[in-house]
């Protein structure tokens, strides 16, 4: 691709993509026909570099439509919003989801990642390709994971095309029923679903495509919701990821299965928005009180203390602030958060708003895993909803206090995960991470003081100003406070999202799961954690004990794998994630993941003395990355094949 300003020409598809989303240019220095005033001046710049942040949605939008990027295209977002041809480039080819290069309308996304490896993701894909040929019109992706782990294999279908139904603006005020509201995201790739959810008029008008989730998938249901949407399965409801759904001890997962995820009115008879109100009742400086006194610590796996973080912000005297929700979570094994989102969308909105309230800010993101569909149209229709009623906007509940939300979509970047990755992507560049200091709660989105939360640390707020922060700091153990979320996959009978308190181990969590004969090892964390022996289940999952124990509890990903799993050929696929999503910024990652990546596939079939020297290599490379990364990925990846070669004895 020439990276200039050159002679491509958007298509009038291309242009309409990107003119729904940011309004008709206004002069030729846009994109629009010469006249007789563009010859003498520019005008707009300043408003188009101020619109930089609207890169990653024009982006989506034509990848929507299209199906692709093409020269063109980038060029005519290049010069609504006056950004630099590479620049928007290096944006476009950061993303997993986008292409450059020509590709069919139809992709089909099979995940090959831990949970389904285990559950035959390379058989899969091996049928599904050799039946969707070249003449098919569709092309098959191995993909990392897409959050659906309980139901593995998985398979997810995107389909480009123009609009098939109202922008985000022109939603109804009520659906008909759930299955209306968010028929489009889930099973059903003819109809539509909202895009990127910006909220902000014609600047952030959503761009429709379709898609469809297939898991857990065959050969057979794969190539049907490929080429046949129109009979493609439904997908389950959230309330079947939560093996106990409708326990009345359950407090993250209370209204998951009880409550209809599309309907205000329900949750709010459920209990809904009122945390909201005791906040405004507490005010700002007593709502961080509580959250401090209730013990929250992040539920993202750095387990940094929630208040100190809200207080750190609230407390600076430069504003805007911001609030940010974090909801891309891409470690592998993780889709906790997506089972929210899907299943009880008004908690995430009212814990922002409590969020938002606390810390001073008057406008959160909500920045979206792009492979989430549906929770992407359960929470456009939500946040429309709490706008309609006066639960978002300028005067929220009636109390002088404004505050709105926008979505985000990533485009498929584990890396930003990391906070600060994250708030690059929304500005409009990599999604590369930034230097610290300065922190977040200094400097973060838009150069701003911003607070940073993921989905179960936020919803975590709820119960805590409902029943109290003593009531809250009496669930757990005293220095991990409250329920968590796990993430149960793999070699189990029921896998799903389980709420235990902190402090019961891991074997009570197994069994509640239904852990399979020969059990080889348990993978906690994720590919960025580490393993534990089938003999170590008295682990007590905290953050303490599994600090103690020589391991992480992370965000709660808990992966069993029993005697007919290769464990070389598991380790090869972490190592190929790491090398896949490092973004390339810092040397000991860049190249560490592949050094990593290429020792393990040496390894593989080889033990003992074979195997010593690239164990060796494995350990200085490992240490490196450790050391010398600028953010978490780096620093991570060497885990779990640190803790399978020293707990497991992977090559001996």
């Amino acid at each position: 691709m020439d990276l200039r300003f050159g002679d491509g020409k958007p298509t009038d598809e291309e242009r309409a993509a990107v003119d729904a989303l940011l309004g008709p240019p206004e002069s030729s220095w846009e994109g629009a026909d010469r006249s007789d005033a563009d010859l003498r001046w520019a005008r707009g710049g300043r408003e188009a570099r101020d619109r930089r942040d609207q890169l990653l949605p024009a982006l989506h939008a034509l990848n929507d439509r299209v199906g692709w990027i093409s020269e063109g295209a980038l060029d005519y977002v290049c010069r609504r919003l006056t950004v630099p041809p590479a620049e928007a480039y290096g944006v476009a080819t950061f993303y997993a989801m986008f292409s450059v290069r020509p590709r069919p309308a139809t992709v089909l996304h099979v995940c090959t990642d831990l949970a389904c490896t285990t559950a035959g993701a390379s058989r899969l894909c091996a049928a599904v390709e050799s039946r969707l040929g070249p003449e098919s019109g569709v092309k098959v992706e191995r993909s990392p994971c897409l959050g659906l782990c309980e139901r593995a294999p998985a398979a997810l279908v995107v389909r480009a095309g123009a609009p098939a139904g109202p922008a985000q603006e022109d939603l109804p005020a009520r659906p008909a029923s759930e299955d209306e509201a968010v028929q489009a995201g889930s099973g059903n790739p003819g109809a539509a679903a909202p895009g990127d959810g910006t909220g902000k008029g014609p600047r952030g008008r959503n761009t429709l495509h379709a898609t469809a989730v297939c898991a857990p998938a065959t050969p057979d249901t794969a190539v049907q919701t490929a080429t046949a949407p129109e009979s493609a399965p439904t997908e389950p409801a959230p309330a079947l990821a939560v093996p106990q759904a409708g326990d009345p001890a359950l407090v993250l997962l209370e209204r998951i299965g009880t409550t209809d995820p599309a309907s205000l009115d329900d949750y709010r008879a459920h209990g809904g928005y009122t945390a909201l109100r005791r906040a405004f009742d507490l005010g700002p400086a007593a709502v961080i009180r509580e959250v401090t006194d209730a013990g929250l610590v992040g539920r993202g796996g750095a387990a940094f203390p929630t208040g100190r973080k809200w207080q750190a912000t609230a407390a600076q005297p430069d504003h805007p602030h911001y609030l940010v929700c974090n909801a891309d979570e891409s470690e592998p094994g993780t889709f906790k958060d997506r089972v929210l989102m899907e299943g009880d969308p008004y908690a995430l909105i009212e814990a922002m708003t409590i969020a938002g309230y606390a810390t001073g800010a008057h406008r959160g993101y909500l920045y979206l895993r792009g492979e989430y569909p549906r929770a992407l149209a359960r929470l456009t229709h939500a946040v429309a909803q709490a706008r309609t009623r006066g639960l978002l906007g300028d005067d929220v509940l009636g109390q002088g206090y404004a505050f709105d939300i926008e979505i985000r979509r990533g485009a498929g970047a584990y890396v930003c995960g990391e906070e600060t990755a994250l708030f690059n992507s929304i500005e409009g560049h990599r999604g590369e991470p930034r230097s610290k200091p300065p922190f977040p709660v200094e400097k973060g989105l838009f150069g701003r003081p911003t607070v940073e939360n993921n989905v179960e640390t936020l919803v975590n707020v709820l119960p805590i100003l409902t029943r109290g922060a003593p009531a809250y700091a009496a669930i757990g153990t005293p220095t991990s406070t409250g329920p968590k979320l796990f993430c149960v996959s793999g070699s189990v009978a029921r896998p799903g999202v389980y709420e235990l308190p902190f402090g019961a181990t891991l074997g009570e969590l197994l069994a509640l799961a239904g852990v399979r004969d020969h059990l080889r090892a348990v993978l906690l964390g994720g590919a960025a954690g580490g393993f534990v022996r089938p003999d170590e289940l008295d682990i007590p999952l905290t953050f303490e004990g599994t600090r103690e124990a020589g391991t992480t509890l992370g965000s709660g990903v808990v992966m069993a794998f029993d005697d007919t799993v290769p464990l070389p050929r598991l380790l090869l696929r972490v190592a190929e994630f790491f090398r896949d999503e490092s973004c390339g910024q810092c040397v000991p990652c860049r190249v560490g993941t592949v050094r990593q990546e290429e020792a393990l596939h040496r390894l593989v079939g080889r033990t003992g003395a074979d195997a010593a020297d690239d164990i060796t290599l494995l350990r200085e490379v490992g240490r490196a990355m450790r050391d010398a990364s600028i953010c978490g990925l780096g620093q991570t990846a060497w885990n779990a094949v640190e803790s399978a070669i020293d707990r497991l004895g992977a090559y001996e």
